[in-house]
């Protein structure tokens, strides 16, 4: 049976063509396996579907929404008076069982705030999370929380601890995924009040693979399969992994031109570099994410383009075939 996903066609700094753009080739990639809903005004997405076979074609649907929410508006004041909003009417399609899951590149505020709003929160989840993802030598780790929840108590760094494991289990293919306190040292007692409080939490947790405090330096080596730290912590250090992409090859760039390698060689050390920095690009992974919420939900970056539009669409097809809202909810109830 195919898998339904509401998407945001407005969403994005290049909506609508993207959008539409990503989810055919989504489509294309799982043949009768993905059916999209795409939430927008009518009148601009039609036109954008002529072009496209009827094979693909058979396979979307424009589901009329003709409110556009800016990516510099409001988010709570947003969702309240926009409800006919392209995230609005997503949402809302995944509420009343028509999709199975929502995507949207647009206004991460609104449609963080329109997921709780409208969708809610899984039982006994109190602080829903968006996660990050950081490249390793052994794969992907996965920090919790990525920027959604600022201030924290201890008891929330479990609930991200407890979704997180969940997530890079079913989707990423982690067994007994081990769980990492990220902190200033690695002895227990280290840190300041929430970490001390958390890692006695962590510590103590049932089925939870709880490996101890880690050290940023860490990350990078897998010393976890989840990171979990608060959101302030959390985004500082995903900003600081997305610099190192754009930022490494403009150093390499200067220290081969100091070094006097020629066109050849330099050729080289780029393509080997381009396989390094594509881990750290965004579009690969499309987008991030929201764990905690009564729905499959995913944010991607407002600069997305149709590749990362397309693997977005894979992304939530992949997370809805396993299950993993339904899995937290479980372990979050147990």
């Amino acid at each position: 049976m195919p898998t339904r996903i509401a998407v945001d066609a407005m969403g994005g700094d290049h909506a609508p063509d993207v959008v539409v753009e990503g989810v055919a080739d989504a489509i294309r990639a799982k043949p009768g396996e993905i059916d999209v809903l795409l939430a927008g005004p009518e009148d601009r997405l039609n036109p954008l579907l002529e072009g496209l076979e009827a094979d693909v074609r058979a396979h979307l649907r424009v589901v009329h929404a003709p409110d556009i929410i800016g990516m510099d508006e409001s988010p709570a004041t947003a969702i309240k008076t926009k409800q006919r909003s392209s995230i609005h009417v997503g949402l809302g399609l995944c509420k009343a069982g028509q999709a199975d899951a929502f995507v949207s590149a647009g206004n991460t505020g609104a449609v963080m705030a329109g997921a709780l709003f409208i969708l809610g929160r899984l039982p006994g989840v109190s602080r829903p999370s968006v996660v990050g993802y950081f490249p390793t030598i052994k794969g992907t780790a996965l920090l919790l929380d990525a920027g959604t929840n600022v201030g924290c108590k201890p008891e929330h760094l479990v609930q991200f601890a407890r979704m997180g494991a969940v997530y890079a289990e079913r989707v990423l293919g982690a067994k007994n995924p081990s769980v990492g306190l990220l902190n200033v040292g690695e002895e227990p007692g280290k840190g300041d009040d929430l970490a001390k409080a958390a890692y006695d939490l962590l510590k103590d947790a049932s089925n939870l693979n709880f490996i101890g405090n880690i050290e940023g330096r860490d990350i990078m080596e897998h010393a976890a399969d989840v990171v979990v730290c608060d959101g302030f912590v959390g985004n500082i250090l995903l900003k600081y992994g997305e610099s190192v992409a754009s930022v490494l090859p403009r150093l390499l760039g200067a220290e081969m031109h100091r070094l006097g390698m020629n066109e050849a060689e330099q050729k080289t050390v780029a393509k080997a570099l381009g396989g390094v920095k594509a881990r750290f690009d965004y579009k690969e992974f499309g987008g991030a994410p929201l764990l905690g919420v009564d729905g499959t939900v995913f944010i991607a970056h407002g600069s997305s383009n149709g590749y990362a539009i397309k693997n977005l669409t894979l992304a939530a097809d992949k997370m809805v075939r396993r299950s993993v809202s339904e899995t937290i909810a479980s372990v979050m109830e147990a």
